[in-house]
């Protein structure tokens, strides 16, 4: 969009008649859409896979249901454990709770054990070989609603309590005492969404102070630092209940980490389209004395690179509705729209605002041209003071770049280049639950499970044969392989007599990135067992499902997703910058730029989660995130910089163009950049180890782009090029 575009929308939403007509309508649309919408994050979290329909564990439990099918439903599993040993007396309490539950079901309750109708001594014989534990179940509906659940939970506890006199979900694990947790599907369920309320709450908190304070300190005003959050407020009022309607009509499906994250990127990256627009209007100020016009040309100045910068993030994270993984899909909508949203709201709502309190958003310090304060002097018998340089600390830093750009290439590469490696020896993990803290109660049950029974028995391998009308049985084969401690007999489908089904133990953590291995090796013996029993077609007549092959499956996907999602965004991301600059050299290297920044973050990142945060692995969804956010946010603050050397290289030579376009945007790019940073380390925060992580490696690449890419590599290799750096553009006037 051309910047005399953008100066008639400057006129158009912040003039003297027109700046409460926007702020109206904007407040208007807000109403109306939070009393006709649900907000997100009312609305039911997605509980389904994750995992595309075709891959083999989806396939392994889509035929489970189709030819085994149970209507136990959704299982909640309670843990029971004392460590001393479990007695009579403890399995005679758990059975009194059974008994009233299967007198009085609880809603939703479907299947339940007959445990209460057992001889103790029977149920005593599920208890685990160290005798410190048991695991006994309860189902309910797979569609019941999860705050009924909540409700099921705390009658199950009032009755467990008058059961043995004691309340054993509330216990500390080390006193020896009968403690009890939820767990399983039902337990995570609940707990995962209580995490994420409790983390939304508390994520807006401490980023809208966090903001605050940052304003306060960089800017000194009190009206500035407010007026941020109350652009990105209005924008958060139309956005959240206009996913909520998309949601609600299942348009998209709603994700509590999506709504998290949104949260950090919509007061991040609004806060940084504000300044952007708020510097330029102060430095507008002390050349005109009309706020009307500074405001329209600080539109037209800045406008252009703002609609460009949340173009690029815009398209940047929308490139996630490629993934074929649920949870990088999920994410595309909420992220994209967000920012479009926020982008709008930059250059309408903020522009009134200003428009409205003009000179008076920067009190105490309000900028004046040197007329006025002569004039101001003059009234109060005052002598007139020079007005300072402005930005003097990156003036001399963009000295110092444009006189020794091959020192500043060599030192910055010499750092990034040494960090990006680091990231080739991450390790990561692809279970949900080691995401969770360690003292939250489903966490705390499935470690007791862990623990206390054989490794396998957390989750066996589900094995799926068609025998083909062959009569087979693969028991002794199957248990006969190295890395496998138990199998059941088969099950033979009722509906079709040739489908076997096996539930086989592994002898490792069946989440262990160990067991994982094994699982491709499972499939290569399971075929030739099939071929040695004369199965035609044998690698098309078993499935392996279960967690591990769904662990294998979600990697494969995940793997599959970054080589696509990853490419295309940098090919749009680059057409986006060829079109704004026309300029193929610029796009390449600042592109480049952005590419070894995201790599050295990573790498940093993996040192400092493994370092202070006592990380052995991170979530394997996160490279995928960081890369989307790093590289759009990154070219964020590449377009604002590259934009005013552009604009000042149609009268400049190159080395004052660079050096100037470093002074003039060097502290508003290294504002934005602490306070964007400041805003996703709120993550680290958090008690859910994704978004720490998440947190940390996109605060750190955020840090490197805004102290170290930024003022200092990407205008070196500008200065480097020369006239080049604007090929085939002719944007050079003057003769360097």
């Amino acid at each position: 969009m051309s910047k005399h575009l953008m100066e008639k929308l400057g006129n158009l939403v912040g003039n003297k008649y027109s700046r409460w007509v926007t702020l109206i309508v904007w407040i208007l649309i807000v109403g109306i859409l939070s009393m006709s919408f649900p907000q997100i994050n009312s609305v039911d979290n997605y509980s389904g896979s994750d995992l595309p329909e075709d891959v083999m564990s989806e396939q392994a439990n889509a035929f489970i249901e189709e030819q085994f099918p149970s209507d136990s439903g959704l299982p909640l599993l309670i843990v029971w454990y004392k460590e001393a040993g479990l007695g009579i007396e403890d399995i005679q309490g758990i059975q009194k709770l059974y008994k009233e539950l299967a007198n009085n079901p609880l809603e939703g309750q479907t299947t339940l054990p007959p445990f209460g109708d057992l001889p103790p001594e029977a149920l005593f014989a599920s208890v685990s070989e160290n005798g410190s534990s048991i695991v006994t179940p309860v189902f309910f509906e797979e569609t019941l609603d999860a705050e009924v659940v909540k409700e099921n939970f705390a009658k199950i506890k009032e009755i467990t309590e008058e059961a043995i006199g004691e309340n054993p979900y509330d216990t500390n694990l080390e006193d020896d005492v009968l403690h009890a947790r939820f767990s399983g599907p039902a337990g995570i369920s609940v707990d995962a969404t209580d995490l994420f309320m409790q983390a939304d709450v508390k994520l807006l908190i401490a980023t809208v102070i966090l903001i605050l304070v940052l304003l306060i300190v960089i800017y000194r005003s009190p009206i500035l630092a407010i007026t941020p959050i109350i652009v990105v407020g209005i924008a958060y009022g139309a956005i959240s209940p206009l996913l909520g309607w998309f949601a609600e009509n299942g348009w998209i499906n709603k994700d509590a980490q999506a709504a998290s994250i949104m949260t950090v990127l919509l007061f991040g990256a609004g806060t940084d389209y504000c300044l952007f627009l708020i510097t330029r209007y102060r430095d507008k100020l002390l050349e005109v004395e009309n706020k009307y016009l500074a405001l329209s040309l600080a539109m037209k100045e800045s406008g252009g690179a703002i609609l460009m910068s949340a173009l690029t993030v815009f398209i940047g994270l929308a490139t996630l509705g490629l993934a074929d993984f649920g949870a990088f899909e999920r994410f595309a909508v909420p992220f994209s729209f967000a920012i479009f949203i926020m982008g709008i709201a930059a250059l309408t709502v903020l522009p009134a605002i200003l428009a409205l309190m003009g000179r008076a958003a920067f009190f105490p310090f309000v900028p004046r041209t040197e007329e006025m304060e002569r004039k101001r002097a003059e009234k109060k018998n005052k002598p007139f003071k020079e007005p300072k340089p402005k930005h003097p600390i990156m003036s001399k830093i963009g000295t110092f770049v444009t006189n020794k750009p091959w020192l500043v290439i060599i030192v910055t590469l010499v750092v990034l280049g040494g960090l990006a490696p680091t990231s080739t020896q991450i390790k990561y993990n692809y279970d949900l639950l080691s995401s969770f803290p360690e003292d939250m109660p489903s966490r705390e049950g499935f470690d007791i499970i862990a623990e206390n029974f054989t490794p396998g028995e957390l989750a066996p391998v589900k094995i799926l044969v068609d025998t083909k009308g062959e009569e087979i049985n693969l028991t002794s084969q199957i248990e006969s392989l190295s890395y496998i401690d138990l199998v059941n007999e088969p099950v033979t489908s009722e509906k079709d007599s040739n489908i076997q089904y096996y539930e086989a133990d592994l002898n490792v953590n069946p989440y262990s990135n160990e067991a994982m291995d094994l699982i491709p090796t499972l499939k290569e013996d399971m075929k030739t067992m099939l071929t040695d029993a004369g199965v035609e077609n044998a690698d098309e007549s078993y499935w392996i499902g279960g967690e591990t092959s769904s662990q294998v499956d979600k990697k494969t996907v995940q793997e599959r997703d970054e080589s696509i999602i990853q490419p295309v965004m940098v090919v749009i991301i680059a057409l986006l910058l060829l079109v704004y600059l026309r300029s193929i050299a610029a796009t390449i290297y600042l592109v480049g730029t952005v590419l070894i920044s995201f790599f050295a973050a990573l790498g940093l990142g993996w040192l400092v989660l493994t370092n202070f945060f006592g990380a052995e692995s991170i979530a394997s969804a996160l490279p995928l995130y960081s890369f989307v956010f790093l590289i759009a946010l990154g070219e964020d603050y590449n377009i604002f910089m590259i934009s005013e050397v552009w604009n000042n290289r149609k009268t400049q030579s190159i080395k004052e163009a660079v050096k100037n376009g470093v002074t003039q945007t060097g502290s508003v790019i290294t504002s934005a950049g602490l306070i964007l940073a400041g805003t996703f380390a709120v993550l680290a925060t958090l008690p859910i180890q994704l978004l720490v992580q998440f947190g940390v490696i996109t605060a750190l690449g955020v840090l490197i782009d805004t102290f170290i890419v930024r003022p200092l590599l990407v205008p070196a290799i500008t200065v480097v090029l020369g006239r080049y750096a604007f090929w085939p553009g002719k944007l050079f006037k003057k003769e360097d």
